[in-house]
């Protein structure tokens, strides 16, 4: 398992530092800094933008293999990803959004998760029953409902709670408040401010993991390995739980895996009504912006959490099935 894992990882390196080195070169061809300090009053001249930009190792003046050259060695021998053309640090913005992402896309995932695939057990357990048809009525209306929709109302009803109960019990934008002091206070505080966000992202997504997990237990429960362990004395319920639930769950875990990205770039609507300054609203701005290195090393984020999540999905895979083996 060892060498294994240290294979996988040599190669997705490899696919990584490809993609990124690639994705830098499009950057460069298709982002052009220069156009921040366009309609400036009063106006720059190409000299002084040049100078501005020179810095900051985005003149296109300066060839771009020269560029990329600096820009590499500057990652390789002190992971500096740059500056953006409005000389704010990559590195800075990077670290702080990524935890900020996280906070936010972890808890609704997870919930995402486990609600969705208890749900499908719940009715793939009870076909065609009433629970089931109620169940997918509900999926399918919230699986269909457009995140900003889901976050409107979800704030919505965050005021309404707050003007009933006559107090703060919700905030509706930002991550935290300023000058919380005590770890009590500043962990309430933190959930105050995720409850919402986390409630509007769970109405969107949990429906797909319930719909995925009820079709495939739906294949399994006539298996002839499931009728095989119902012969054997076990009731309805355990052969679900101990062989046919396990089954069923490799490719909801295969498809959480490669969700890791998705986790921290996907939520850009939710990250704007909420106004919470995660890595899907700095992928917007880099790009908005013409900034080079900050779209580069969103892309190499993305494509970092790629390999992690197919790393996962390989082990997952293995833990669940008995079947699997890695030589």
């Amino acid at each position: 398992m060892f060498r294994y894992l240290i294979r996988k990882i040599l190669s997705w390196s490899l696919i990584v530092f490809l993609a990124t080195n690639l994705t830098y070169f499009l950057a460069s061809f298709f982002l052009d800094p220069r156009a921040n300090y366009f309609g400036r009053r009063p106006p720059l001249s190409p000299e002084q933008i040049d100078a501005l930009l020179e810095p900051n190792n985005l003149s296109p003046n300066t060839p771009i293999i020269e560029r990329w050259w600096t820009w590499l060695t500057g990652i390789l021998t002190r992971w500096d990803w740059g500056n953006s053309p409005l000389g704010d640090s990559v590195n800075e913005q990077i670290s702080f959004r990524i935890w900020v992402s996280a906070q936010l896309t972890f808890v609704a995932t997870f919930l995402s998760i486990v609600i969705g695939v208890a749900v499908g057990v719940y009715t793939a357990s009870r076909q065609y029953k009433r629970a089931d048809r109620v169940w997918q009525g509900i999926s399918i209306i919230t699986m269909n409902t457009h995140v900003v929709v889901a976050s409107i109302a979800v704030v919505w009803l965050g005021i309404k709670i707050n003007e009933w109960s006559g107090r703060r019990i919700f905030y509706v934008t930002g991550a935290s408040s300023s000058n919380v002091q005590g770890t009590w206070n500043k962990l309430v505080d933190f959930g105050q401010h995720l409850i919402l966000p986390t409630l509007a992202l769970l109405i969107i997504s949990y429906a797909g993991y319930h719909f995925m997990q009820r079709t495939l237990l739906l294949d399994n429960l006539n298996a002839d390995y499931v009728r095989t362990a119902r012969a054997k004395g076990l009731t309805k319920a355990q052969a679900v739980r101990k062989h046919a639930l396990r089954t069923s769950l490799i490719p909801v875990a295969t498809s959480v895996a490669f969700s890791v990205p998705g986790i921290f770039t996907g939520a850009v609507m939710t990250e704007r009504i909420f106004a919470w300054n995660g890595m899907g609203q700095y992928f917007i701005q880099t790009i908005s912006r013409n900034d080079v290195h900050g779209a580069v090393a969103v892309a190499a984020f993305g494509a970092a959490m790629t390999a992690v999540s197919a790393i996962l999905a390989d082990l997952l895979v293995v833990a669940l099935d008995p079947r699997v083996r890695v030589s």
